[in-house]
């Protein structure tokens, strides 16, 4: 339960009460449990009564309009493709609550340890199928009505990302200063990737597409924290999950899926793989280094640590792309001076 002497836990509890109470179920006595959270801002609890199944409640920093909630709109998108997500099964404008299926405490990152490798590669298709599906079904759905297609990666939203990775890995997690010339030979190199990335043809992306926000209930594979869906590449969502900074995927797995992935779209010619493949490691490469800079605004500006551990793995990710290709020769000698790893 969570603690009253805690201010933001105190008053999160008395927004539980409320909806609780609301929804008639206050004298079933239930139990209030808190949940690991995301990066976000939102908090997690699951409510278990003895009246009837679980579910979780997600208390959001505001007062929001379920009619407009991010959330919800994307979920009405999943729901008709369909992909499996969290039903929607209530709701409190007023207090920012919002009630949804209860999916288990056991994602793909927690159950690969217990799986077996028949197991492993089985949940890793099915993730890459899901992946197409929501390509696929995003095209046949497209409507202004939905969120994801009225936003996209473009060169604003995938500028913002690369400075957020300078100002908040390098400068503020690592404690470097970028002098002047530095800087803007980082920008331009940047550019070079913002550039090409914005100008390719846009699927439907989920956008956080890892281990992490992919359950494992009933058997199957559930997709969550799908609020942020938004329109981009269609490499993006592939290389979140395969490059994911939370998992290790061996290369020969790694060159399976892809196969497969490609073979959900109907390329089978060599010469499409290798441009694709390329693609991928261009997408990988701006996907990690984003994620560095969220690692480094997590430990620095919110005092969470949680996400050091997934550092290493994540600088690995980079130095491997920028080694792979002599187009990142210049970019990876800018970074070098001021990250260690990339030397």
């Amino acid at each position: 339960m969570p603690d009253k002497r805690n201010p933001d836990s105190a008053e999160q509890r008395e927004r539980i009460d409320v909806y609780l109470g609301r929804s008639g179920l206050t004298a079933s006595s239930p139990r209030i449990v808190p949940l690991t959270g995301d990066a976000s801002d939102r908090r997690y609890y699951r409510v278990l009564t003895t009246a009837g199944t679980p579910f979780v409640l997600a208390l959001h920093a505001s007062a929001f309009d379920v009619r407009t909630l991010p959330f919800v709109n994307v979920a009405r998108l999943l729901e008709q493709m369909p992909v499996p997500i969290p039903h929607v099964l209530g709701h409190a404008d007023d207090i920012g609550v919002l009630a949804l299926e209860d999916l288990g405490d056991v994602t793909l990152q927690a159950h690969l340890g217990a799986a077996t490798p028949a197991e492993h590669a089985t949940l890793y298709r099915q993730a890459v199928g899901l992946i197409a599906t929501m390509q696929r079904r995003g095209a046949e759905l497209e409507s202004p009505d939905y969120l994801p297609y009225r936003i996209a990666f473009d060169v604003e939203k995938l500028t913002w990302e690369m400075e957020f990775f300078a100002k908040h890995f390098i400068e503020a997690y690592r404690g470097v200063v970028i002098a002047a010339a530095p800087k803007e030979a980082l920008r331009e190199e940047f550019l070079l990737i913002i550039e090409e990335l914005a100008a390719e043809e846009r699927v439907l992306c989920h956008r956080d597409y890892h281990s992490r926000n992919l359950m494992f209930h009933n058997e199957r594979l559930y997709i969550i924290d799908f609020q942020d869906a938004r329109m981009g590449p269609d490499t993006y969502d592939l290389a979140s999950l395969l490059r994911d900074s939370y998992v290790d995927l061996p290369d020969p797995t790694v060159n399976e899926l892809i196969a497969y992935f490609l073979a959900l779209k109907g390329t089978t010619d060599p010469i499409q793989e290798t441009v694709f493949r390329e693609r991928l490691d261009l997408m990988a490469l701006q996907r990690n280094l984003k994620a560095l800079g969220t690692f480094g605004y997590q430990t620095t500006a919110r005092r969470n640590p949680v996400y050091i551990q997934y550092i290493p793995r994540t600088l690995r990710y980079v130095r491997d792309n920028l080694g792979r290709h002599g187009r990142f020769s210049r970019l990876r000698d800018v970074l070098a001076a001021h990250v260690e790893e990339f030397r």
